[in-house]
């Protein structure tokens, strides 16, 4: 097996994406120690770098810049890899455009999925959807390494202490938003405020530590929480909505709570990687391709015929979106 000194990984997507990029990172950088590991993202997942320490450096790249500077955006990406002599890359990504991309780098191992332009790459790789999204990624590194595949992991690196009011492992945290991202392009993955109203009225009730998550993303949905007085005068409710520090004093609240109760977004993945118990709600989202199986994550869902569809079948929401009909009794007849 030949040996790899400097590698080029890409993947493009949110911060969720690339949590679940990183078994692919860890196999590689397992199988050669010694090599420098490059990650080329979007700017706006830039925090992937604070929750490993397996990337020495980032390069963005604005793919989704609309119009003309996207493609400025790519040619600047290729000339910056010139200079950097990769001798692998290792990229994501299922458009023919890849491929291409690859080539034009001139790095001399490109492996990436095949497509019509697999031609152009050195090591394809067959791409299959139909599993969770974590193997999918890791299935690229196959062609140079032994390692299985792991879950994601972090590994907490800080100095953090719970607040004196949490009681560790009692606690149950609640991140109710998605990026603005997401609803912008009419993505819609949330139960609406009575679902999370009823909830953490239901569960402060039977005497539980509620813990509101969020950040600035989530803040119209927040707002409308705190608003209702008989959570928010509740001695039990412990607002932390946009006073953690960084993404990895989140992780560190969620590793230490009895429960997790979040979406398919970003603080699901997190929570995944530092093996809490989670209430993973999905909506039209499918939770085979977006949480592993395990006994630790319960998928809450509103089972109509139609879900899953989101990126299969659409790419938004349809009209009604039934599949956000969802009984928070599923979650509160859990927890006793």
């Amino acid at each position: 097996m030949k040996s790899y000194k400097n590698i080029l990984f890409i993947n493009y997507g949110g911060i969720g994406d690339e949590i679940l990029f990183l078994p692919t990172i860890k196999s590689v950088k397992e199988q050669y120690p010694n090599s420098k590991i490059t990650l080329a993202l979007e700017p706006r997942s830039k925090g992937i770098k604070d929750l490993t320490n397996l990337i020495d450096e980032l390069i963005y790249v604005d793919i989704k810049a609309s119009g003309v500077k996207k493609y400025l955006n790519i040619i600047k990406f290729i000339t910056t890899t010139w200079f950097k002599r990769f001798d692998c890359v290792i990229s994501s990504g299922k458009n023919p455009l890849v491929a291409i991309i690859l080539f034009l780098t001139g790095i001399k191992e490109k492996i990436g999925y095949n497509s019509k332009t697999g031609f152009l790459l050195t090591k394809k790789v067959q791409l299959n959807e139909n599993q969770y999204a974590g193997q999918m990624y890791h299935d690229l590194a196959k062609p140079i390494i032994k390692n299985e595949y792991q879950d994601p992991t972090i590994d907490i690196m800080g100095e953090f202490s719970l607040a004196p009011e949490l009681k560790k492992n009692e606690y149950i945290c609640i991140h109710p938003g998605v990026s603005k991202m997401s609803i912008s392009k009419n993505i819609f993955k949330c139960p609406n405020i009575d679902f999370w109203k009823n909830l953490i009225i239901g569960l402060l009730a039977k005497g539980k530590q509620v813990v509101l998550l969020g950040t600035k993303d989530d803040k119209d949905l927040i707002e409308e929480i705190l608003k209702i007085n008989e959570i928010s005068s509740n001695s039990n409710f412990i607002n932390f909505y946009n006073k953690t520090k960084n993404i990895m004093e989140m992780a560190f609240i969620m590793k230490n709570s009895g429960h997790v109760v979040c979406v398919d977004s970003a603080p699901l993945h997190v929570a995944v990687c530092v093996n809490a118990d989670i209430f993973a709600i999905f909506g039209p989202t499918n939770e085979i391709k977006l949480v592993p199986q395990n006994q630790k994550i319960k998928v809450i869902k509103n089972n109509c015929n139609c879900r899953p569809c989101l990126w299969h079948k659409r790419t938004y929401n349809c009209k009604n979106s039934d599949c956000l009909n969802i009984d928070y009794n599923q979650i509160l007849d859990k927890i006793n």
